[in-house]
């Protein structure tokens, strides 16, 4: 045999992934326009970013195809070539809670399905892996179970780092401190907060409430996106300007 034909072919070389799930305080949080910003901040620093959001709730026919307008907005940040139901493998007309728009039509959500889109993600050996959440942390799936299951399983079972958005308004101490409380009991890290103002309307003592949260949360706040009232500019280059924000650096 000669050493051409006894030389072995050279593995595929496996990219060192993160995985980060990105959660909220609550639902309009912002968490696709700070999922896409984080998105376009890893670009901006070279990497290739592949995006998941596994459950989408609230969602235009088009050309006979369910189709969720956050989906599409993540598709279109990330950099790794998926198609939008690849991004997006469950999406549900009604603009409601995903668990009552799948018993409304006798669909089940299960683990197992949102597990299997995920592994097709981390397939596409990018960089990182970004993973939206829906509503808020403790988003029920199902219910009919003698143990309901929500997404945050989907969070626990995958291992995946926690990045939390906090919807700055009235409240959201509270809801912050609680999230991140059940977040820890999950046994999952949480690595960073990010302070959004979600709302044209701006929070009364907007400064002193970023700074109770910085001494409350015992992890980085890697950005403060302020409310970008300009008409004149598009939702995408608002989201650029919001990547500009992002201290990577914090995440390790």
């Amino acid at each position: 045999m000669n050493a051409k034909n006894s030389a072995s072919t050279p593995a595929k070389v496996k990219r060192q992934q993160r995985n980060f799930f990105i959660t909220a305080t609550d639902t309009d949080a912002g968490k696709t326009f700070v999922a896409c910003a984080i998105i376009q901040a890893f670009t901006d620093a070279g990497k290739r970013v592949a995006a998941y959001k596994p459950v989408a709730a609230g969602c235009d026919k088009i050309d006979g195809k369910l189709i969720n307008e956050d989906a599409q907005l993540l598709t279109q940040f990330a950099n790794s070539q998926q198609l939008i139901n690849e991004v997006n493998p469950i999406s549900l007309e009604a603009a409601i809670a995903p668990h009552i728009a799948a018993e409304k039509l006798n669909i089940t959500l299960t683990l197992n399905e949102i597990k299997a889109g995920f592994e097709q993600l981390v397939s596409l050996n990018a960089d990182i892996n970004i993973t939206e959440g829906a509503g808020g942390w403790r988003l029920p799936l199902q219910l009919n179970t003698p143990s309901p299951t929500f997404l945050s399983d989907f969070a626990i079972n995958t291992k995946q780092d926690v990045i939390l958005i906090v919807n700055m308004k009235l409240g959201c101490l509270n809801h912050a401190l609680l999230t991140y409380q059940a977040i820890i009991a999950d046994g999952l890290t949480c690595v960073a907060w990010v302070a959004n103002s979600a709302s044209s309307t701006t929070m009364s003592n907007l400064d002193e409430n970023i700074a109770s949260l910085e001494q409350l949360l015992p992890v980085p706040k890697i950005a403060q996106i302020n409310f970008d009232s300009d008409a004149s500019s598009s939702l995408t280059a608002k989201i650029f300007a919001a990547a500009k924000e992002i201290d990577l650096t914090l995440l390790g």
